[in-house]
């Protein structure tokens, strides 16, 4: 028998192995000043490509004010207790009112925290009798939600419908003898490469095929579709959705997430989602804050075409110079490039250092190896100049490293 702490003192995982170098400034960086285009960072000001506030709320002028009055009316206890128990407000049902109607749905639940809020629901939703299927790419909620369930599972290539359908045939027949049911899960945006999921595509299949359809648009919400509702909306097939889900952390630039769909449905999850029945109530001040938030969301489309505006002078100036950004279709701004780790690193902190410009690495294990992926997040706070100076700075760097420039051994954190 070997002892759990050894055992993980000499395994700290795909990332955690890259502590000691990284840890600081590549990973667990700290971030200083208000939220928006431009932050401070190892002692500099940088263009800032890596926060989701995609409509510019958070540091909205009406917003700060609501947040500094409620949250000094209120403090952070009020109220005390489950919501079940002793944590229920006329504002956590007004605001569940207005989201219900603001994505075309007859009912929504709030929910404490996205991630927290998707793993017990999917644990809730399902039985051991039913079967699953869901996107390849699904964000890791989803998985370890699915981790959790007793039933099949079979996830099928990203965004490909005749994969989808095969499944289908198989978890139908499967679902048929066990008693259960068949729950398909996609996103409306995958937030690593931009892509909306083919819900339009999706939704076709249930003439065919008896599934529920349950949605994470965590990147859509607020930013696509006429009125902002998300990919349903903007894909003409937000009725088809049997469940939403949205997480504030986004366009809202808040904390918190909820669910909308049938009535029943909805309260069925009220009553029996374990995380929200044995979990302090989101505070009043918090819920109250968002609310405004949806009715600045609403009441002013301006923000959402001044961040289209933003997302479109990037995207096709990138693809104009050149860039490979992938199949986005979204907010979410891929650059997909090739190196090692090691590369990756240093042509990030040249980023950082020597062009103000900060923005996301992914490299192995959440990409394949030998690829790095810049991700960027255009909000409606960046300028014009932001852009334009970002995209100089990309083509630099891109001829760096295909000269070698950054080929190292290791990792290195500059100092300030």
């Amino acid at each position: 028998m070997s002892d759990i702490f050894e055992r993980i003192r000499h395994n700290m995982g795909p990332l955690g192995q890259y502590a000691d170098a990284a840890e600081g400034y590549y990973i667990f960086p700290k971030l200083e000043g208000e939220l928006g285009n431009r932050m401070m960072f190892h002692g500099k000001e940088v263009i800032m490509w890596s926060i989701n506030d995609y409509l510019g709320l958070a540091n909205h002028p009406e917003v700060r004010k609501v947040d500094g009055e409620v949250f000094g009316q209120y403090g952070l206890a009020y109220p005390m207790g489950a919501r079940m128990m002793s944590g229920n407000t006329d504002a956590h049902d007004a605001l569940e009112k207005d989201l219900a109607s603001f994505v075309q749905k007859e009912q929504a639940l709030l929910v404490n925290f996205g991630y927290q809020g998707m793993v017990s629901a999917i644990d809730c939703l399902l039985s051991r009798r039913d079967v699953v299927v869901y996107d390849a790419d699904c964000h890791a909620c989803i998985v370890d939600g699915l981790r959790l369930h007793a039933g099949k599972r079979f996830s099928y290539k990203h965004n490909d419908v005749a994969s989808l359908e095969k499944h289908l045939q198989n978890a139908q027949k499967i679902a048929n003898e066990a008693g259960g049911g068949v729950l398909v899960i996609t996103e409306g945006v995958f937030g690593m490469q931009g892509e909306q999921g083919k819900l339009a595509e999706i939704v076709r299949l249930k003439q065919d095929y008896n599934f529920r359809l349950l949605v994470d648009d965590a990147h859509g919400f607020g930013t696509l579709g006429k009125t902002g509702a998300g990919a349903g909306e903007e894909q003409g097939v937000q009725d088809q959705i049997d469940i939403y889900f949205s997480t504030f952390a986004k366009s809202m630039g808040s904390i918190g997430a909820f669910f909308a769909g049938d009535f029943d449905i909805m309260r069925y999850l009220k009553y029996n989602m374990r995380s929200q029945i044995f979990a302090k109530s989101m505070p009043i001040g918090q819920v109250l804050a968002n609310h405004k938030r949806l009715i600045l969301l609403k009441s002013h489309p301006e923000m959402k075409d001044r961040l289209w505006r933003n997302v479109n002078y990037l995207q096709e100036g990138l693809r104009e110079a050149g860039f490979d950004i992938g199949n986005t279709n979204s907010c979410v701004t891929p650059v997909f490039m090739h190196g090692t780790v090691e590369e990756a690193t240093a042509l990030v902190q040249d980023l950082r250092e020597a062009y103000h410009i900060f923005c996301s690495i992914v490299v192995y294990p959440v990409i394949p190896k030998g690829k790095i992926l810049l991700r960027l997040i255009p909000t409606a706070s960046h300028e014009i100049e932001d852009i334009e100076i970002t995209i100089k700075a990309f083509l630099e760097v891109k001829d760096k490293l295909k000269s070698g420039a950054y080929q190292r051994s290791e990792i290195i954190i500059p100092e300030k």
